[in-house]
């Protein structure tokens, strides 16, 4: 006997059905017990059997067999001497007369290692992308410092110089040049029209310009400068002297701000949504940071290959050739990924798509930033905070590779000392960012934010007193088989690592968490004012600091003790500033978790009249409500997490924040 269930109006049949030959549906043969199975068709919902008809059939206490009922078959295999009552679902209702239309039920998405299917098309390339980006920036940004300071006829001297007169002007005029290519190309276009220049020079460099290094360089003209201007001119000279170099270290510094936070972030933005940014994003900076640990080895295998060359083989030119080739390599890797991630993910229908806006961010004036920063103390503390952070490891940074050259003055030497160097500060900072949220949570916001000036000042006190004091103590080295030119190297380049690792794990947090308490107006304007002012004071400040001085003592070795002086005060008004800030913030965050507690109190008032009113209507029926209620287990769920730490709090508020900017900054 045939029954079809009644939609009430939810289905329409097409005037005239088409007759159909019945063919099973394997996921939809359902056995259940025959006594529930008519209220069980009774009761299916109509929108669970869209399309299909529910009968009751009664085998035979014989085995079907394939030959007699190929359906019973794979029903029932195996079963007999027992009669059961079990619905059949078929596809026979509601087929339009075209022939579309086919019975669909809810599937779950599939999933690997608990992530959707979908998701992993968009991440799991951007992963591959990020790699590769961060991967080529590390051997890269190595290879600059090389070229530029062991060139003969330079020095570190020249890294302030090329910062300040040469780094800074292309950077700006490389954006009004993308913002211009913006407005004509589309957004494919714009990134293979600024990627593939890059990975044109880069390649160049390696195998036409610095094999005719001595042809294309001013040599004779630079000398001439050298002795008309002095000494003192030695790094703005330089910058002459070696032009193909330094071309190749503002190329190298360009790939850091322009492939990784314009064209990567740009492109993660575009194709992923909120839900997946804050799952995914925090991984990517700690995917920086493993491509960080095997560039470092890339760039001290080639580095020593020298080993095994004849005398009078250029070992540099065939280490860089090597380097170069590998950027060249994965240039065009990222942009095959790039190209497939547009054709295969990004038009497919089935992906959700990004919801995200745009933020009008104020563009504020200079004046109008420094009427922000004078009319608050709070923005003026966490002004200090970032302006002193960029001018003191700059101070230390040139003064480091400086001693750097005098003990490894062979670009090969200098080259595998730092890809040691860039795998250290790898595993340091993948290590603090691991730890780094443990921190926050457990000491709170200001003994995390007094963490990296602290380090900067212990480190900094024992790279300068080795600089002006290492001839005292060089019998003590010496037992420990050093010089104190190699103790001087080495405690500067502890200091460069675990500086970096601090502020990528804890300072960038806590400045991004320094901003949550602040009111709204307060908090767009003041990071458009640091961002105008303080961003650039601390990155060419420290720059504008060793040119005076070099061209006031007449090198950098002259100015060693004034520097170190200027890092001691910089260092204590940078903790200052953070003990300062820490006494606003306390409780300012204190007050925004009272808003946060009462926001969720009054969320809560109508689910516990709610509440209320069933257990009033149970007691007036008779019925003792039960204590493990799911409506009660809620309200308790609630009331528990309002009493979780306030630093546990702010930690998650700020983590997606936070931890995205890591990649942009490696």
């Amino acid at each position: 006997m045939e029954r079809v269930i009644s939609t009430r109006g939810l289905l329409s049949l097409p005037p005239k059905p088409q007759v159909r030959p019945y063919l099973p549906l394997h996921t939809l043969r359902i056995r259940f017990p025959s006594a529930a199975a008519p209220a069980l068709c009774a009761r299916a919902p109509a929108s669970a059997l869209h399309g299909l008809s529910c009968r009751e059939r009664t085998p035979s206490i014989a085995r079907p067999t394939a030959s007699r009922d190929p359906e019973r078959s794979l029903l029932y295999p195996g079963i007999s001497g027992k009669q059961r009552k079990v619905p059949i679902f078929r596809a026979s209702a509601a087929i339009p007369a075209d022939g579309a239309g086919s019975a669909e039920l809810g599937e779950k998405k599939p999933k690997f290692l608990g992530v959707e299917i979908t998701t992993l098309k968009k991440i799991v390339p951007l992963g591959i992308m990020f790699f590769c980006i961060l991967f080529n920036y590390t051997i890269l940004r190595d290879t600059k410092d090389v070229l530029v300071v062991t060139a003969k006829g330079s020095s570190a001297e020249i890294i302030p110089f090329l910062k300040t007169w040469v780094n800074l002007p292309m950077a700006v005029g490389f954006m009004l040049l993308y913002t211009k290519l913006s407005n004509v190309l589309s957004k494919e276009a714009l990134f293979y029209t600024v990627i593939l220049p890059f990975i044109a020079f880069f390649g160049a460099f390696a195998f036409v310009m610095y094999p005719l290094r001595d042809a294309i360089h001013p040599t004779a003209l630079s000398d001439k400068l050298l002795a008309a201007l002095g000494p003192s001119f030695l790094g703005p000279v330089a910058i002459l002297r070696i032009w193909s170099f330094c071309l190749f270290y503002v190329m190298a510094e360009l790939w850091g701000s322009v492939v990784i936070s314009v064209l990567f972030w740009g492109f993660a933005n575009q194709i992923t949504t909120v839900e997946e940014a804050k799952e995914f994003y925090p991984l990517f900076g700690l995917g920086a940071n493993i491509a960080l640990i095997f560039s470092g080895r890339t760039v001290k295998y080639f580095s020593n290959l020298r080993k095994n060359l004849g005398p009078g083989v250029d070992g540099w030119a065939i280490s860089l050739k090597g380097m170069m080739s590998i950027v060249v390599l994965l240039g065009f890797v990222i942009c095959a990924i790039y190209w497939g991630v547009n054709t295969f993910v990004v038009n497919d229908p089935s992906l959700p798509r990004s919801d995200r806006k745009k933020k009008e961010k104020p563009k504020l004036g200079m004046n109008e930033s420094l009427k922000v920063l004078l009319s608050s103390r709070y923005v003026r503390d966490l002004a200090t905070l970032v302006v002193a952070y960029g001018i003191s490891i700059n101070l230390v940074e040139v003064t480091w590779k400086s001693k750097l050259k005098a003990q490894f003055p062979s670009p090969n030497e200098y080259s595998s000392f730092m890809g040691d160097f860039s795998t250290a500060t790898g595993i340091a900072t993948f290590t603090m960012m691991l730890l780094g949220r443990l921190i926050l949570r457990k000491f709170g916001w200001g003994v995390a934010a007094m963490i990296t000036p602290t380090v900067l000042l212990l480190t900094g006190v024992g790279f300068f007193s080795l600089l002006l004091f290492g001839e005292p103590l060089a019998p003590l080295l010496g037992s420990l088989g050093m010089t104190p030119l190699l103790a001087a190297v080495y405690v500067g380049a502890l200091q460069n690592i675990f500086s970096k690792s601090a502020k990528y794990s804890l300072f960038d947090p806590c400045k991004e968490m320094a901003y949550i308490p602040l009111d709204e107006e307060m908090k767009v304007k003041g990071k458009a004012a640091i961002d105008v002012v303080c961003n650039p004071l601390g990155k060419s400040g420290g720059a504008l600091i060793q040119q005076f001085m070099i061209l006031t003592f007449g090198s950098l070795a002259n100015s060693t003790p004034y520097l170190g002086g200027i890092l001691l005060v910089i260092v204590l008004a940078w903790l200052g500033a953070a003990r300062s800030l820490d006494s606003q913030f306390s409780p300012l965050a204190k007050k925004e978790l009272e808003k946060e507690k009462m926001r969720k109190e009054k969320a809560k008032e109508p689910l516990i009249a709610a509440v209320r009113e069933d257990t009033d209507g149970l007691v007036a029926k008779g019925v003792k409500p039960r204590e493990n209620d799911s409506l009660h287990e809620s309200i308790a769920s609630e009331d528990s997490t309002n009493g979780s730490p306030l630093k546990e709090k702010l930690a998650s508020e700020s983590e997606s924040s936070s931890e995205t900017s890591t990649g942009r900054s490696q």
